[in-house]
């Protein structure tokens, strides 16, 4: 127990110095920032969401006891509450039974675990990067007019004085456009990393108690189609509403981008060149960005058409694995 305190306050503690850490404008500062739910994602895989919940309230009060309730809050809801529960949703799992023979016939059921699936623990992360962008584009304005007025000032303060007056009002009017829908691309990638690396981080030590999930076989609920059809359809519509459909429409394609790296992981099984094929795939979308559109399409393709379901089903079982 005393352990496990010192954990929280010790992950506590380095998730609220990270996220502070953007005061200082320093550029080292906002990877920092971004990192801020590592710690308390690693307490929560290694000893527990008990752990993280209670490292992210001491973190949380001590940012609002520095720096005022503002802090507090944004702590808590994208930091703090999305690495306590997409931990929690890692380490959830439900006994399984299969029946199979036992001695003198008797029926045994050996223990099977069925882990909460990646995809869902992926949708519930698309989930938080659109509440959490939408939270805070709620602190400029409480209508779509007043944000954008918003987003028009901020981004004339910082790129009024670069350029021609005609250059700078058309970048300024495509930033405007374009940021809501860019902040929760960046929100669902930094929570999804974090998870990930705070899972590679417990596995390396030997605390996760569980077996590492099969992320090439992660797929999104069949419903979530349905939602990024009404969120595209609202898009079109003017103010607030049409902000926030922006905001989900982006945040669950991005989530389906990363459901087509995982079946790009599955197709290219067996290729002699599947490093190259993988590597330069993840270059051009890293250098040139417009590629992770073609990932989109590829996992919008596999919701619809099962090309994962339907590879496996012809590769012969041995070759299958990893």
């Amino acid at each position: 127990m005393i352990a496990s305190l010192l954990i929280a306050f010790a992950a506590g503690a380095a998730s609220a110095l990270m996220f502070a850490s953007i005061i200082s404008g320093a550029l080292i500062s906002l990877l920092l920032f971004y990192l801020a739910p590592l710690p308390l994602m690693v307490a929560a895989l290694g000893w527990g969401p008990v752990t993280a919940a209670i490292g992210g309230i001491a973190a949380g009060t001590s940012l609002g006891l520095l720096f005022g309730m503002p802090y507090l809050a944004a702590f808590v809801f994208t930091v703090a509450l999305p690495a306590w529960w997409l931990g929690h949703l890692a380490l959830l799992g439900r006994p399984v039974t299969a029946e199979v023979p036992g001695v003198n016939g008797a029926a045994a059921t050996p223990p099977v675990v069925e882990w909460y699936p990646v995809g869902r623990i992926l949708l519930w992360t698309a989930g938080f990067a659109a509440f959490t962008t939408m939270g805070a584009l709620l602190t400029l304005g409480t209508d779509g007019d007043t944000i954008v007025s918003a987003l028009r000032r901020a981004l004339t303060r910082i790129l009024g004085s670069r350029g021609g007056a005609g250059d700078s009002e058309q970048v300024i009017n495509a930033l405007v456009t374009i940021a809501p829908a860019a902040a929760a691309i960046v929100a669902i990638m930094t929570l999804t990393l974090n998870l990930w690396l705070a899972g590679r981080i417990i596995v390396t030590s030997g605390r996760l108690n569980r077996p590492w999930p099969e992320l090439k076989s992660a797929a999104l609920p069949p419903m979530t189609m349905v939602a990024l059809c009404l969120a595209v359809a609202l898009s079109f519509m003017g103010g607030l509403i049409g902000i926030f459909s922006q905001i989900f429409t982006s945040a669950l394609m991005m989530a389906y981008a990363l459901t087509g790296f995982a079946a790009l992981h599955t197709l290219t099984m067996g290729m002699k060149s599947r490093v190259m094929v993988l590597g330069l795939t993840y270059a051009m979308v890293l250098v040139l960005g417009w590629p992770i559109l073609t990932m989109v399409g590829l996992g919008l393709a596999d919701a619809f058409f099962g090309f994962r379901q339907r590879f496996l089903a012809r590769k012969p079982p041995s070759s299958t694995a990893a």
